[in-house]
């Protein structure tokens, strides 16, 4: 029996994170990663606090969180991961992030609900969970499925699907935003002409983007007074008169 602590790991969910990791260094996955940097350093420039913790399979760190103190990575054994679990089980407490960041982590996973829920569960209330995924009502949802490599394994679930497990979980969507307008062609030249395309997405925010970005926050429950037992109006007590009976009635009696 081996002693590698992921010998007992999903071969399947290894399998998948690998796959993914490698489709995100190749020219789509790279075009697809720099368009959310883009996003992601205007939404991740405006949080503060101690912690974030980033999950996806990308080897890229994203930059832009200038005010969160400490940023840790959590995922399958790879390089550039510091923490290392399995997608439904992180070695965090409850309420542990201020921040938590879901990159690709729904779009290449095994239980997407399930994951989702452990990453809510380890944002403080108050806090935020950001989801990025790829859209599957753009050019790049369409490819995913014809594709044959490794986009061909992902999800590509529907932010309106993911809006909803996150009301249910206990937050509130704050922002969703699109990005990457450019369609997934192999041609770094095409690429370069469309580049246009962006600003014209950007300024329209229009559903078509190859990826969405959804903000939400976690609500914070409060704690409500109980009420006080409302007693039934009792009338007052009145003094009833009192014959007086004297020593001699009485012997009579």
């Amino acid at each position: 029996m081996s002693d590698h602590p992921f010998a007992q790991a999903d071969a399947d969910w290894l399998s998948l994170i690998g796959e993914a990791r490698n489709w995100l260094k190749g020219p789509h996955g790279q075009l697809l990663l720099a368009e959310e940097e883009r996003l992601l350093g205007d939404e991740l420039a405006r949080f503060f606090g101690g912690y974030l913790v980033h999950y996806g399979p990308s080897a890229q760190t994203p930059s832009g969180a200038t005010q969160i103190q400490r940023s840790v990575r959590l995922g399958a054994p790879f390089k550039g991961v510091e923490i290392v679990c399995e997608e439904q089980a992180w070695p965090l407490s409850e309420h542990a992030a201020d921040l938590v960041l879901l990159q690709h982590g729904l779009d290449f996973s095994l239980s997407p609900h399930g994951l989702l829920r452990e990453a809510a569960r380890s944002v403080r209330p108050g806090g935020h969970l950001v989801v990025v995924g790829i859209n599957p009502l753009s050019a790049w949802g369409v490819r995913h499925l014809f594709s044959r490599d490794a986009l061909r394994r992902a999800r590509c679930i529907a932010p309106s699907r993911v809006s909803d497990w996150l009301h249910l979980l206990g937050f509130a969507l704050e922002k969703r935003r699109f990005g990457c307008y450019r369609p997934p062609l192999a041609s770094s030249a095409w690429q370069a002409r469309l580049a246009s395309l962006e600003a014209w997405g950007d300024a329209w925010q229009s559903p078509g983007g190859g990826f969405y970005l959804l903000v939400a926050r976690k609500l914070v429950v409060g704690l409500r007074p109980l009420r006080q037992s409302q007693r039934a109006p009792m009338g007052k007590l009145v003094p009833m008169p009192v014959a007086k009976v004297s020593r001699r009635d009485s012997e009579q009696r």
